[in-house]
């Protein structure tokens, strides 16, 4: 692949970074941060792809390693405990709500959920970016939708609050 064909590849992928971040990291200058180094490091990297039909598993895979890493430093700079309580959403069931719900699942059922439901990808896509089996992306996407459905039917003000199990599958 040339380098103008991979840069117009990942310029059209650029969006779905941008939501795929919006679903993993609250702070808008964070997800900026994660799609810019997330850019940076495939474009260093781009002649290590083997196989140019898996790029956009690879460029999401990169991503999700950078959010992750965001999370782990802020982690650090702030404990949970010294947050302020965050404003809740005017409209009832406005995209505030449901992005504060899916921020209140795990985030292994609320990724397979992400990546599919909103994104668009295969099961087998999936399966690949989080590098599960195939069944557990299936449990996952089940289990995510029982959850967020739970959490949008509880009163507006508890999302943000609320306390729900762990989930260890």
């Amino acid at each position: 692949m040339s380098d103008e064909e991979f840069s117009q590849r990942i310029t059209a992928m650029t969006q779905t970074l941008f939501r795929v971040c919006y679903a993993q990291l609250r702070q808008p200058c964070d997800r900026e941060d994660a799609v810019q180094e997330t850019l940076r490091k495939c474009w260093q990297k781009r002649g290590q792809l083997r196989d140019e039909r898996y790029l956009q598993t690879w460029v999401v895979r990169v991503l999700l390693n950078e959010c992750h890493s965001i999370q782990r430093r802020g982690a650090r700079v702030q404990p949970a405990e010294q947050l302020p309580e965050r404003a809740v959403s005017p409209q009832p069931m406005g995209q505030g709500r449901l992005h504060d719900a899916l921020l209140a699942l795990p985030e292994k059922l609320r990724m397979p959920l992400v990546l599919y439901y909103m994104e668009g990808y295969s099961v087998e896509e999936t399966a690949s970016m989080l590098r599960v089996p195939q069944g557990t992306v299936k449990t996952r996407l089940r289990k995510g939708r029982q959850e967020l459905k739970k959490l949008l039917l509880v009163p507006e003000n508890t999302i943000g609050g609320l306390s729900h199990e762990t989930y260890e599958g």
